[in-house]
């Protein structure tokens, strides 16, 4: 499929495609190897978790936040 015909699908139709594509290569046992930067960024993350510098949202509070 080219690059043209892909954009010719509406965007419900693409999303459902690249959905479809994960689930096959899941299927087939493909995991994507993480960037080494990731490991840095969860491991900062867990940290301010545990420390009293963590601040968390309710869905509503995030929700009004990105209005």
């Amino acid at each position: 499929m080219s690059i043209p015909e892909i954009k010719k699908m509406t965007i419900q139709e693409r999303l459902k495609t690249m959905e479809h594509i994960w689930d096959s290569l899941r299927d087939e046992g493909f995991e994507p190897e993480s960037p080494d930067w990731h490991e840095t960024i969860v491991a900062e993350r867990k940290k301010k978790m545990n420390s009293s510098d963590a601040k968390f949202l309710t869905i509503e509070q995030l929700r009004e936040r990105y209005r």
